[in-house]
């Protein structure tokens, strides 16, 4: 019989997809007052991977990928997930969102991101969550899965998840060294 364990801490990533640079500044101010510092700001990237967005928020989406420095409960990402889908509705406008924030953590072995629509291989969590398994981490990098999605599979993206890997992997070991000894 095995017995439960108390889970690492995993690095809390976010996804914002945003109408204008003035809402991802915002949002971002809003997201560090929840959830403290970021300590990775991606550059802007054009979202232009898929139209769903564009009937409510328009054309000429970014996005832009954060990490944040305080490590999390993994078991806290359906309420983290309910937060930021009370910050989009506080941003919409209009009946249309302006940002669109999509919570996730990372852990040394996989990347898992938090949604509200159910699918096969989201298992649920709870209040209407479920966890999207992305990234599984292989052979000295992330990698897809068959229904990860296309803009997650690209190279720079996985690159990127590598590094704030690295970043979260230091963060392990000073928690670590920090510990007190029994």
């Amino acid at each position: 019989m095995g017995l439960p364990t108390v889970p690492k801490p995993v690095k809390l990533v976010m996804s914002l997809i945003v109408i204008s640079e003035s809402f991802l500044q915002d949002t971002l101010k809003d997201l560090e007052g929840a959830y403290g510092d970021t300590d990775f700001v991606s550059p802007r990237m054009v979202f232009d991977f898929t139209d769903y967005y564009t009937p409510e928020m328009g054309s000429g989406l970014k996005r832009t990928f954060v990490a944040f420095r305080r490590l999390i409960d993994p078991g806290a990402l359906a309420s983290v997930k309910q937060r930021t889908n009370q910050l989009e509705q506080r941003y919409a406008q209009g009946g249309g969102r302006k940002v669109n924030i999509d919570p996730g953590y990372l852990s040394a072995e996989h990347l898992v991101l938090a949604t509200t629509k159910a699918y096969s291989h989201r298992p649920y969590l709870r209040d209407g969550i479920y966890a999207d398994l992305t990234l599984i981490y292989r052979k000295g990098s992330y990698g897809p899965l068959e229904w990860t999605y296309p803009d997650y599979r690209q190279h720079q993206v996985v690159q990127m998840f590598n590094a704030i890997r690295k970043s979260y992997l230091s963060q392990l070991r000073e928690v670590a060294e920090a510990a007190p000894l029994t």
